[in-house]
């Protein structure tokens, strides 16, 4: 995977995130913990069994659930920068 591809992804995940998070904020913020929470597992276990037993596991992969755990918090920091709030909190 060329260094241009990362950015496309984190991009596309970025904008699909931040949609979200402009229409209904509830739902993103689950969805960005359940997969922000997820991708970061998946990781972290990867990384474990990278170490333990080495393998044929791509950088790319890596590389891709790094930024699909970023892209939730990008698309959230956006959504604060630009005035958003998380209406469900004051209910």
């Amino acid at each position: 995977m060329n260094k241009s591809r990362w950015l496309e992804v984190l991009l596309a995940q970025v904008i699909i995130y931040f949609l979200i998070w402009l229409f209904n904020d509830y739902l993103a913020t689950i969805l960005s913990l359940i997969f922000g929470s997820m991708c970061l597992l998946i990781l972290i276990i990867s990384i474990i069994v990278e170490l333990i037993e080495p393998s044929k596991v791509p950088r790319w992969y890596f590389t891709t659930m790094t930024v699909s755990i970023l892209a939730p918090l990008l698309a959230f920091g956006i959504f604060v920068i630009i005035g958003g709030e998380l209406a469900w909190l004051n209910e």
